[in-house]
């Protein structure tokens, strides 16, 4: 298996660690429960981005450094919203609305969007490990991610009611396809507190398990060594599966499933497999 070019990357917000192939991206604000601000919102963009132009990542696990996986959006920011506006000429700095409001050249998204989007789009699978909370934007960025892993003591909101908001980065659409439009109507209106045993019964969260980041990284491990064509493919055909009518998904699978047959990494899975030994795949081209 090939090593990612730069293996280790770190900043102020967010740190990324790639080994054997698996992406180990942690919030890192430990003394604001990983509170979303300006730089932490460009910190995951610029992490979403370099994770997913490398072709050695195979799987990809978010978490939060300290007691909490994300409270959501950094207090002072509401202040700046329930502040006069008479005097916002006389400020120096943007505030956190200015700051990632605005739409990013190329993309569908804007800066808020994009911190969560940039799982959702990730072409390999993306594991998320909640302990604490994960509460509205942070609620968000864990429903970008392919399988949310919790702890029996964390707790998700979406919570933006409560501060007379709406979910807007990605929310309204990927908690839809975790919950269906009736929970999801119900959880936005009323910002309720879901416990880790109703998140998993819901949708909102995969598994309810002790140790979220140590069960994410082995999972992640599993999957980073399979055929690495094949994941993406699989990731591919599932993510457009409720986007496409049952024709247009069927093609999508006789394209997918063409392009594997007979290719390299499909016979090295085959060969591995009788002869009992690991395989060795190589990795995507770009």
């Amino acid at each position: 298996m090939s090593e990612l070019s730069v293996a280790e990357q770190s900043n102020e917000r967010v740190t990324v660690d790639v080994t054997n192939g698996v992406a180990d991206v942690r919030l890192n604000r430990s003394d604001k429960m990983n509170a979303l601000d300006p730089a932490m919102f460009a910190a995951l963009i610029e992490a979403g981005d370099s994770l997913r132009a490398d072709p050695a990542v195979r799987a990809v696990v978010l978490s939060g450094n300290g007691r909490a996986f994300c409270a959501g959006l950094d207090f002072a920011s509401f202040n700046e919203m329930a502040a006069p506006a008479d005097g916002a000429a006389d400020r120096a700095a943007p505030t956190l609305g200015e700051s990632l409001d605005g739409a990013l050249p190329g993309r569908i998204t804007h800066r808020g969007q994009q911190a969560a989007y940039a799982w959702t789009e990730m072409p390999v699978p993306v594991i998320c490990a909640i302990t604490g909370v994960a509460l509205g934007g942070g609620f968000q960025i864990a429903m970008g991610a392919d399988i949310r892993l919790i702890a029996p003591d964390a707790r998700m909101s979406v919570l933006e009611i409560r501060w007379g908001l709406i979910p807007d980065m990605t929310g309204t659409q990927t908690l839809i396809n975790h919950v269906g439009l009736d929970v999801a109507k119900e959880l936005t209106f009323t910002g309720r507190m879901v416990e880790s045993a109703e998140a998993v019964a819901i949708g909102l969260a995969t598994r309810r398990v002790d140790d979220p980041l140590a069960e994410a990284l082995a999972l992640a491990r599993d999957i980073a060594s399979k055929s690495p064509h094949a994941i993406r493919a699989a990731k591919r055909l599932l993510g457009n599966a409720r986007l496409s009518n049952a024709a247009d998904g069927f093609a999508q699978e006789r394209r997918e499933i063409s392009a594997l047959i007979g290719s390299p990494n499909q016979i090295e899975a085959v060969n591995a497999y009788f002869e009992k030994r690991p395989a060795d795949y190589h990795d995507p081209t770009g």
